[in-house]
């Protein structure tokens, strides 16, 4: 088990899509410390399918969190039982996500509204591992906007036996918004996670939502236990390696052009079980982001990363296409 005194107060949210392994071996080559998350794995795929594929992982990746997303107890018992096999860090369940297609299959945000039935889940997964389970959530849904919701919420969850959530500090709208939308167009509230923290202390609340420069972030752990990074960790994934810098000073900042050397053997790696190299260096394209030689560097990877037998050269070639070395 991993010693949770140790892990940074940093965390680098699941989002779909995106946080596969390969961009979770690429983020913690710049953050040695950050808390991970895959992307949403449903219970039901891991119940029923290849659970080898959806659960494997990168030793390296460490720490990390499996996000399972499900509302059947015997399928998240189930799932738990076989990540448990795999060595996960935490388990987290999504009552977060506001998508149609999750919301069909009833799990993600709209079980806000029947914490019961979370608890039930939560439950039948504790019986089945020692790893820590978690909540990630909202702060409330749809016209449910009202701190007194939220702690209904929790409280059921903290009967249930659960000592961490992870709270994006939004309401999900159900009806009439995409999840896009739901990432940006619903205001902030920031005061009703602190006062979450502050009403329950003995609880572990990380913030998530709109967590953008090293300033915001030391504002909200003044407050709460943990911050949560999203997008920003993916478009500018260097941040990463600021934030690491920041809380970790001993750590040198990196060089980039030194992160996309150490990517190499990985990609090498990759490329010999059969996968091409875009599946990896997809998540590379924000790396120089604000510098010298970005657009050369993302418009290189994006017209070769996809050609006949493209390999590791690629990227070396991306660094030398930038007409002002980074």
């Amino acid at each position: 088990m991993v010693d949770y005194s140790t892990i940074s107060k940093v965390s680098i949210a699941p989002m779909m899509d995106w946080t596969d392994r390969h961009c979770r071996y690429f983020m913690r080559l710049l953050s040695p410390s950050a808390f991970l998350y895959t992307e949403m794995v449903t219970a039901a795929a891991i119940h029923h399918g290849d659970a080898d594929r959806f659960l494997r992982f990168n030793d390296e990746e460490h720490p990390l969190a499996l996000q399972l997303g499900g509302s059947n107890p015997d399928w998240m018992a189930s799932a738990t039982a076989k990540a448990n096999e795999y060595g996960y860090d935490e388990i987290n369940i999504n009552v977060g996500c506001p998508s149609d297609k999750v919301q069909s299959g009833q799990f993600g945000a709209c079980l806000m509204a029947t914490p019961d039935v979370v608890a039930e889940c939560y439950q039948a997964m504790l019986r089945e591992t020692d790893i820590p389970i978690t909540v990630k959530t909202r702060i409330g849904i749809d016209d449910q906007d009202s701190y007194e919701f939220l702690t209904t919420f929790v409280e059921r969850l903290v009967d249930a036996g659960c000592k961490k959530f992870v709270v994006h500090a939004r309401i999900a709208m159900l009806d009439g918004l995409s999840p896009k939308d739901n990432r940006s167009i619903p205001p902030l509230n920031y005061n009703r996670v602190y006062r979450l923290k502050h009403d329950f202390p003995d609880l572990e609340v990380v913030i998530n939502g709109g967590l953008a420069d090293l300033a915001q972030v030391d504002e909200v752990l003044q407050h709460v236990d943990g911050a949560m990074i999203g997008r920003q960790a993916y478009h500018q994934p260097y941040f990463l390696a600021e934030l690491e810098h920041h809380f970790n000073p001993h750590r040198t900042l990196p060089d980039r052009g030194d992160i996309v050397e150490q990517m190499l053997p990985y990609v090498e790696s990759v490329l010999a079980g059969g996968e091409p190299l875009g599946r990896v260096t997809r998540h590379m394209l924000g790396l120089y982001a604000g510098q010298p030689g970005a657009r050369a560097w993302r418009r290189y990877l994006s017209q070769n990363s996809y050609l006949d037998g493209a390999g590791s050269e690629v990227l070396l070639g991306a660094v030398a296409s930038m007409p002002v070395a980074a």
